[in-house]
């Protein structure tokens, strides 16, 4: 199986984002391996401060941002999240993008690419994110990719250079190899009928 569909979710506003080139290290990475990656990037997509749940809204009157995205994770394999660290904790704006949603993660995984400016490359976030989309019903794979000192790791065009360059690549290839397997597992069970509830 192949050709999966997976939003890969990146959530800061900063202006000086260090952070989409993890999103286009991934983007790449997963296209050249013949899926269909969307980036979904929170400062791009004008999606507002949480007020009401896409789900709360009537039919047709969501703001168009979450009516496009709602289409995009009604077709998701999977979701690949780029998460940033922020003081050894979640960014809030990739908080607020994904709690927009729910319904929409269920049953499909969901990885975890990390990264920050310091050496740890951003596993405390990651740690922090893992009770939050097993809550939101897309559970993260064991596999993950951290990225410390991105500004180093990665070009702005997303490619990985110097001393990172062939870590990052191979941990990539697990990453995907594990996401991959984890997708298609839960895409034959939902084609096998609606889940348990």
């Amino acid at each position: 199986m192949s050709g999966l569909v997976i939003p890969v979710i990146y959530g800061s506003y900063r202006r000086d984002r260090m952070g989409i080139r993890a999103a286009r290290f991934a983007v790449s990475r997963l296209a050249a391996m013949g899926h269909e990656p969307v980036l979904v990037d929170a400062k791009a997509t004008g999606v507002p401060i949480l007020d009401r749940m896409y789900k709360e809204y009537a039919d047709g009157e969501a703001p168009q941002a979450l009516e496009e995205l709602a289409k995009l994770y009604d077709r998701a394999d999977a979701f690949a999240i780029v998460a940033g660290e922020y003081n050894q904790s979640l960014q809030p704006g990739l908080k607020n993008l994904l709690d927009h949603f729910l319904e929409h993660y269920f049953w499909r995984p969901s990885g975890i690419v990390c990264y920050s400016q310091g050496a740890f490359g951003g596993v405390r976030a990651m740690t922090a994110w893992r009770p939050v989309l097993a809550e939101m019903g897309m559970p993260a794979i064991s596999s993950n990719v951290p990225v410390p000192r991105i500004q180093n790791a990665l070009s702005e065009d997303g490619e990985p250079q110097g001393d990172a360059a062939e870590r990052l690549e191979k941990g990539f290839s697990k990453f995907a190899a594990d996401l991959v397997w984890w997708a298609e597992a839960a895409k034959a069970q939902r084609a096998k009928g609606k889940p348990p509830y």
